[in-house]
């Protein structure tokens, strides 16, 4: 995700126990880059806290990322990928840390409190510029969310979509597929935050808004009244694969991709993706 997820899903913490089973359409994330280091040859100063692994998150972390925001409890996608990661780097539960940041704080050029940040941070040649990604843990398809009753509601096509007015966070991910996957007549309108965009959507002043896969679920079945997902849409533009953020040339970025190398090749990440995500795409269609 190129942003935060939706900062008020609040509803969503009896959906814990539905986040199981089967078919994920979204596919785990193949590696933008490898490494061979391992964790043995990381000097202990090398981490924020010897002996510990300090891991940060959102200052409010949602599902299905992170289960009633509770990143220690081990539940959720990405509580879980975490805790695998640090397995791999040779940390018991017990020595992992957790902090929390704001989704801009962390990416911000700078010193950082934390080893490494999880929070659906899209990995972009700009951000690079200022921080660190591992290679990809999750690669997250978009979809459009719309209200039930409205110009979306017998849209089965995305050529059913061009000639509605869709909404999107500006600088998105969400954004850049709506331009190259949809073109739709009339451009799009873009907003500061995913909030900002569901706003207008409830007002009527769209007529349906692109968001990640996983977060459009979440917004269609527990935050925004009587909305309904479209669909999902092709891959298009930025690929909108998530990795886990360091600190600029920091010293554990080998290990750390190394270790996310190592879940993806022995099937940990697709069975962690499946666990926890694979209920969102269930019965959604795909527009082409």
């Amino acid at each position: 995700m190129s942003r935060p997820v939706l900062r008020s899903l609040t509803l969503v913490a009896a959906t814990a126990a539905a986040l199981v089973l089967a078919g994920c359409a979204s596919g785990t994330a193949e590696p933008a880059a490898s490494a061979s280091s391992s964790s043995d040859e990381v000097p202990a100063d090398a981490y924020i806290t010897p002996g510990k692994l300090t891991i940060a998150t959102g200052e409010t972390a949602y599902e299905p990322y992170v289960i009633d925001d509770d990143p220690e409890s081990d539940e959720g996608f990405e509580a879980a990928v975490a805790y695998a990661v640090a397995d791999e780097l040779g940390f018991e539960h017990d020595d992992v840390v957790w902090v929390r940041t704001s989704f801009e704080a962390a990416i911000a050029p700078g010193p950082k409190s934390f080893d490494f940040n999880i929070q659906q941070y899209t990995i972009t040649d700009e951000r690079k510029q200022a921080v660190d990604f591992s290679s990809p843990y999750f690669e997250a398809s978009q979809a459009v969310v719309a209200i039930k009753g409205g110009a979306a509601d017998d849209v089965t096509d995305i050529a059913g979509l061009k000639g509605l007015v869709l909404g999107a966070m500006a600088g998105s991910t969400s954004a850049t597929t709506i331009e190259q996957a949809i073109a739709p007549d009339t451009d799009a309108q873009l907003y500061n935050s995913n909030e900002d965009a569901v706003a207008a959507l409830t007002a009527n002043q769209i007529d349906a808004i692109v968001l990640d896969t996983p977060t459009a679920y979440v917004a269609a079945n527990f935050y925004i009244d009587d909305s309904f997902m479209v669909g999902e849409l092709p891959a298009a533009g930025v690929p909108d694969q998530w990795g886990l953020l360091l600190a600029k040339d920091s010293p554990l970025t080998a290990s750390v991709t190394a270790a996310v190398d190592t879940l993806r090749e022995n099937g940990t990440l697709a069975e962690l993706e499946e666990k926890w995500l694979s209920v969102l795409t269930e019965g959604v269609p795909q527009l082409q």
